[in-house]
């Protein structure tokens, strides 16, 4: 057995490992002892932290949310204003996305699986993220930074199930621009093109970059 890195709890370990093997083979496919031989501890471990593999689900479904939660919170935080210009804060966009979710996460590939099967787990998990979308949404609109719609719910649903399209149509995306969507770059790309729309409409003016007084 490896020993378990000094910057991470041996439940945080055993988190990890498992939603890597949950977004790569699904959970069905998991055994415990699969996910205690990647997290280098023995199946009583895992069961002693978690209960049971199901115990452990709920671990890594509520840590997907809680890394949502954190992007989505920075749209109404501090700065929100500059993180959703079409111009300044197509970086800073980009940057938050890297910062949550780097080029090597599993969550997206777990977020996917789940998301389209037919599981009371997939249908679990998109209902507390349109939950978040709607609170963040409400939060934009008390701050002035965005309009609630004639119909909110519908609008945070569109607005999730656009977000949610990078992630499920993530390898598509990839093929037809070239750059995978939620890399540095390509989001990069993404994000002032998607922040120009969210702020004018489809007639939207190209935004200028940063630093570009014209």
């Amino acid at each position: 057995m490896r020993s378990i890195p000094d910057d991470r709890t041996t439940r945080a370990v055993i988190r990890d490992e498992a939603l890597r093997l949950f977004a790569a083979h699904g959970p069905e496919a998991v055994t415990v002892r699969q996910i205690a031989s990647a997290a280098g501890v023995s199946p009583g471990l895992v069961v002693h932290h978690f209960g049971s593999k199901e115990g452990l689900r709920q671990e890594v479904d509520q840590y997907v949310l809680a890394v949502f939660e954190a992007m989505l919170g920075e749209l109404t935080g501090d700065g929100a204003a500059e993180l959703l210009d079409p111009g300044a804060g197509a970086s800073s966009l980009s940057e938050a996305f890297a910062r949550h979710l780097p080029d090597d996460s599993p969550l997206p590939g777990y977020l996917r699986r789940l998301l389209l099967s037919d599981t009371d787990a997939g249908r679990l998990l998109f209902r507390r993220l349109y939950d978040l979308s709607r609170a963040t949404l409400d939060g934009l609109a008390a701050a002035g930074l965005a309009a609630p719609g004639a119909d909110p719910a519908v609008r945070a649903a569109l607005l999730l199930a656009n977000d949610l399209a990078l992630f499920l149509l993530r390898d598509r995306l990839a093929e037809v621009l070239g750059r995978d969507p939620l890399s540095a770059e390509g989001m990069a790309r993404w994000a002032p093109e998607m922040l120009s729309i969210y702020a004018g409409g489809l007639n939207a003016a190209p935004p200028h970059p940063r630093g570009d007084a014209s």
